[in-house]
């Protein structure tokens, strides 16, 4: 089993796909007008993934999953997702308007989706856990009203931190934004993953020009990685390799 991912895959057909007829894939919000590298960015997607994983393994999927605004018009990319190997473990990103109740949007997913919202998903002695984060203080961006929502979502981190067994000797977390400002000076979110033990973090959002601002690869203990869809060209990245479910 081996563990995988990546974020922003920002999907928004607009009815059911056929992968042997991509010509007839029609999306609402085709990607293209951002970048050339988006062009048909499904499609690649859908290749890439299918190449890579295997339905033994976990994607982590790091949010902006949808550009659909309610539950119900995400459908078809929630059936999209659900034509790919592997389970799909997801956090909300700040596109993700259609995940309002979590209940109602696990009622929605395909079989081979999961979601975490102050809780964690299990693989043997290994948690996952994550919630959406936001921009942190210090961020060239970051306003005052910026901080109540910053402090609900280290709350939310600590949540599904804390819903983590006992017995687990490893966790990897998921969150949507990078976890520190643009200069990554140290804050709560660093300090709560040192505290709790996090040996590796992945996030996305970052596009483009702006992924010149990423966290290195190893700092601070933790292992950072970046997957942007397109940053990675599509293909999901491969995190982990060899886990036993044991």
């Amino acid at each position: 089993m081996r563990i995988f991912s990546i974020g922003d895959v920002h999907l928004s057909f607009v009815k059911p796909v056929d992968t042997e007829h991509w010509d007839s894939v029609e999306a609402s919000k085709p990607m293209d007008v951002f970048s050339e590298v988006w062009r048909e960015h499904y499609r690649k997607l859908f290749y890439n993934w299918v190449d890579l994983v295997s339905d033994k393994d976990i994607v982590l999927l790091t949010g902006d999953i949808s550009w659909a605004m309610r539950l119900g018009e995400a459908r078809h990319d929630l059936d999209f997702l659900g034509l790919l190997p592997g389970t799909i473990v997801c956090i909300q990103g700040n596109h993700d308007y259609w995940w309002q109740s979590v209940s109602k949007v696990r009622a929605a997913l395909p079989p081979n989706m999961r979601v975490i919202q102050n809780d964690h998903f299990s693989i043997g002695s290994l948690a996952i856990c994550g919630t959406r984060g936001w921009y942190c203080p210090g961020a060239e961006v970051f306003r005052q009203e910026d901080l109540k929502v910053y402090r609900r979502e280290l709350a939310r981190m600590e949540n599904s931190l804390k819903s983590a067994s006992p017995e687990t000797q490893d966790i990897i977390v998921m969150t949507h934004f990078m976890p520190t400002n643009d200069r990554h000076e140290k804050n709560e979110f660093i300090e709560m993953f040192q505290r709790y033990g996090v040996s590796a973090v992945i996030y996305s959002h970052l596009h483009g020009e702006s992924t010149r601002l990423r966290l290195p690869d190893f700092a601070w203990g933790i292992n950072f990685y970046l997957t942007s869809a397109d940053y990675l060209n599509f293909t999901p990245a491969v995190i982990l390799e060899n886990i036993s479910m044991i």
